[in-house]
């Protein structure tokens, strides 16, 4: 037969005063107990709570007997009472069936995830770029060579199951001022990635609540990079006639280099479409619809799963000239857009071909990138402003910024946000051609306007 828990006057400070000495008890729920040991000068609270066949107790703060400041009154020690024993349940489910969850493992988990990603679309083991943030900024890094290492954040040691949104807001203040707002955003939904995947994975371990920390405590990054945020350079938004200056440096370029027409179809691809290098890479032969004078560009690995795979973006008949050799006589799933691979010679110091393949990263356009650029006589601009020149040009069109988006694989928010400037100048036209006349002129026919009695 269960005890029935003997309750004590322990309210209020009168009320313990005609307790004897010793140790008495107050429920808070039926599996917790608030406790106040009296000694000679005055009592300590504490808490006990069911813990398999037993209990557990600890000690949570002085009472208020004597002294009003540092101390706990009744009803601060049952608020405290309460924390500690949700705290120490938290604890005892995170740790039940395994170790304690930390950051750092969410985060290494993560990393792995990422470089096998990255290794397999480069089909070479790589260190992908979040792998490169997170060490440095959360894990930190060994001394390597010359290089300094970086000590871990104080983040990496947090429990998950205690994790609050001080934590990760402290953390982001720690970030270096200089880092710029792109690379810190950059960083802040790389760490968010991780958080959110380790909750998924140890749901049953983890509270609830976990998601809605990670998202308030991380939220303020992107108030306050809104100023800063990398909006599309005036200088980077290219005209026909500049767009035309490229590609015919390109096309110069691509034969005195021996790309064989490579290089300049990977140009023209970024030209005509206004697509991400990684979307254009990943292009096939039967993406290119010659009676639809159209390229289904594919959707980018950016966001959440579910996007459309392909967006038709229509291009002109040069474009789908210019292409022509790279689909000629080609299996539809083949990589639209190859080039040469080099490998050395055995013995010496010059290379040679050794076949052709996909083009894998941007950073293979880099060089010659470079030349077209000084050929063209344009030495800052970017081959994003490829990207940034298409877009604008669709607004400049009067399409809507709904089709826009559609057709470059993004959102109207962040149309909205990074060409604000050139919706407005486009609406404006419209505007002003909605303008009519309103005021008479002189001798005009004026007729007024009776009112009604």
């Amino acid at each position: 037969m269960t005890k029935v828990l003997s309750e004590a006057a322990i309210t209020t400070r009168a009320a313990r005063a005609k307790l004897g000495a010793g140790l008495h008890w107050r429920g808070v729920d039926p599996d917790v107990h608030l406790g106040y040991r009296k000694g000679r000068r005055g009592g300590v609270w504490l808490v006990r709570w069911r813990n398999g066949a037993g209990y557990r107790q600890t000690p949570i703060g002085t009472a208020d007997d004597e002294l009003r400041e540092g101390t706990l009154d009744f009803n601060a020690a049952i608020r405290v009472s309460r924390m500690t024993v949700e705290a120490a349940r938290a604890e005892a489910k995170a740790t039940a069936e395994g170790p304690l969850l930390t950051v750092r493992p969410a985060v290494e988990e993560y990393i792995s995830r990422r470089d096998a990603r990255d290794s397999r679309r480069k089909a070479r083991q790589v260190r992908s770029d979040a792998s490169q943030r997170l060490c440095r900024y959360v894990l930190g890094n060994d001394k390597r060579g010359k290089r300094a290492g970086t000590e871990a954040a104080a983040l990496a040691k947090v429990a998950l199951h205690t994790l609050c949104e001080r934590d990760l807001s402290e953390w982001v203040s720690s970030l270096p001022e200089t880092m710029k707002a792109a690379t810190k955003q950059r960083l802040v939904n790389d760490l968010k990635a991780a958080l959110n995947r380790a909750h998924a994975a140890h749901r049953d371990r983890l509270p609830a609540v976990l998601p809605a920390i990670i998202k308030a405590g991380l939220k303020a990054t992107a108030s306050e990079q809104d100023e800063a945020a990398p909006l599309a350079r005036e200088n980077q938004i290219l005209t026909d006639a500049q767009v035309g200056k490229l590609l015919m440096a390109a096309r110069e370029v691509d034969a005195e280099e021996k790309w064989d027409g490579d290089l300049f179809r990977v140009v023209v691809v970024l030209a005509a479409t206004g697509a991400r290098f990684s979307q254009a890479a990943r292009a096939r032969v039967g993406d290119l619809q010659r009676e639809q004078a159209r390229i289904m560009v594919p959707a980018s690995r950016k966001g959440r799963e579910g996007k459309t795979s392909h967006a038709p973006v229509p291009v002109g008949v040069d474009v789908l000239d210019a292409l022509l050799p790279a689909a000629t006589g080609r299996a539809k799933d083949a990589a639209l857009l190859e080039r040469w691979r080099h490998e050395q010679v055995a013995g010496g110091i010059q290379w040679q071909r050794a076949g052709r393949g996909q083009w894998m990263a941007a950073g293979e356009l880099t060089r010659p990138w470079r030349l077209i650029r000084e050929r063209a006589g344009m030495p800052s601009v970017i081959p994003y402003a490829l990207r940034h020149s298409s877009i604008v040009r669709g607004i400049r069109a009067n399409l809507p910024i709904r089709l826009v988006a559609a057709l470059h694989d993004t959102s109207v928010a962040m149309i909205e946000r990074h060409y604000g400037h050139w919706i407005a100048d486009g609406l404006g036209d419209m505007a002003a051609a909605a303008v009519m006349p309103l005021v008479p002129q002189d001798g005009g026919n004026i007729i007024p306007i009776t009112q009604s009695k």
